[in-house]
């Protein structure tokens, strides 16, 4: 994710290659291995690391390397949130009981659909970019002489405050709603609005936990995901063969935390030849199938109301799997999507992206809110007791997709039109 005000805490990347710059972390080589030095993406070698024990130190120091824009990471970054989004516009289907609105989606009414789940659930993608930028943004401060603390400090406080103040308004109008109409389910409204900044929630302890991470990374390299991968797997035999369910609310962290730390060799990855690309992706691809053809797992990759168990919520194992596929598949899919970044018309489109993500996320559900209101005044009606997905709701998709931008458009330009603004 692009925290607000990055842009200032990172070297600016030379040209000809950079872009007008967007609220998006450039690239840089990652580290090289422990043991025998590697070889970094602009072909300069990465200073080795040995592996040492000892006590966390007070600052973790940078990997060497050239600055590198990297388009192909915008571009993921983005696409990955906006993904989201439109999920969330587009098959979001609200049930009303006699305590107010619950969610569900088509998963629960169409067979075979949740097999779409494995290439738009994007959430570990966007984990394993998210830490590779993190390392990125950490060397450029290192450079600049910032400590760890200033450095997670700034990062946690760029996040945190537009996330809290949201929520907050949502609460505080809530509230006033039910008191001043007494409407009982506000409070239902409130949550699934504002549900959704969940994972910002998760990625903010992901960047307080930062000093470790990079700390395993560079005495433990590959072993520290081992470790994770391990770890989430003890969790769903605890969860899942023992009966420990709150032992499965590790994995927010674990699951989540090896996604990130992943991201730390993402330039290694880039690094390999393409045939180990396509060997990523079916690796990821036939351990998504045996997980989920176990009969254990879920096949959705998103939770499906009435289902007994859900990949996410939670995540569990399967979650690993499917970030070892996306990863493949992204790259196995990089050199055509570089070929098109480095068009004219495609570097614009991948800077507007970059500026309107984020507040396209946080604002999302905002805008659809108002459109579900919009929509229900227009029809002169109120709340019903849902909706099957039938041929003319299928139909009506790209309509509650328009809808819920348009409204939303006016609430970035009102709360965050300082993420959006260009950077020059």
């Amino acid at each position: 994710m692009t925290e607000p005000g990055e842009d200032q805490e990172r070297a600016t990347p030379p040209a000809p290659s950079a872009l007008p710059t967007p609220p998006a972390s450039p690239a840089a080589p990652v580290p090289g291995a422990s043991g025998p030095a590697s070889t970094g993406t602009a072909g300069t070698p990465a200073t080795a690391t040995t592996a040492t024990t000892g006590p966390v130190p007070p600052e973790v120091p940078p990997v060497e390397g050239g600055p590198r824009r990297d388009r192909y990471v915008d571009w993921l970054r983005a696409f990955s949130l906006i993904v989201v989004v439109v999920w969330h516009w587009a098959f979001t289907i609200l049930q009303w009981g006699p305590d107010g609105p619950s969610p569900t989606s088509p998963l629960g009414f169409t067979s075979g659909l949740w097999i779409l789940t494995w290439l738009l659930q994007v959430l570990p993608l966007f984990f394993y970019v998210g830490g590779y930028v993190h390392l990125l943004s950490w060397n450029r401060a290192c450079e600049r002489g910032v400590g760890i603390g200033t450095f997670v400090s700034r990062r946690i406080r760029s996040l945190a405050i537009p996330a809290l103040a949201l929520a907050g308004t949502w609460i505080v109008f809530g509230a006033l709603v039910a008191w001043a109409f007494g409407i009982e389910w506000m409070d239902r409204v409130v949550l699934l609005v504002i549900s959704p900044l969940w994972f910002i929630g998760v990625y903010l302890v992901l960047i307080a936990l930062l000093p470790i991470s990079l700390w395993l990374h560079r005495h433990y390299d590959v072993l520290a995901l081992i470790w994770l991968a391990g770890a989430a797997l003890v969790v769903d035999v605890l969860r899942l063969r023992y009966g420990y369910e709150a032992a499965g609310w590790l994995n927010m962290i674990i699951v989540w935390g090896l996604a990130h730390q992943a991201g730390f060799f993402y330039d290694r990855v880039v690094e390999l030849p393409r045939r180990f690309d396509v060997a990523i992706l079916w690796t990821g691809l036939f351990a998504l199938f045996g997980l989920v053809y176990s009969g254990i797992y879920p096949g959705s990759m998103v939770g499906v109301p009435g289902d007994k168990l859900s990949n996410m919520a939670p995540p569990t194992f399967v979650i690993v799997a499917l970030l070892i596929f996306q990863i493949g598949l992204v790259e196995v899919l990089r050199p055509s999507m570089e070929r098109l970044l480095e068009r004219p018309r495609w570097q614009r489109v991948n800077e507007t992206v970059n500026r309107f993500a984020l507040p396209l996320f946080l604002f999302h559900t905002t805008g659809m809110a108002i459109w579900v209101a919009l929509t229900w005044w227009l029809a002169g009606g109120g709340p019903g007791v849902g909706v099957r997905p039938d041929l003319f709701w299928w139909l009506e998709r790209p309509l509650a997709v328009a809808g819920a931008l348009v409204c939303t458009l006016p609430v970035i330009m009102l709360f965050g039109r300082k993420w959006t603004a260009r950077r020059r």
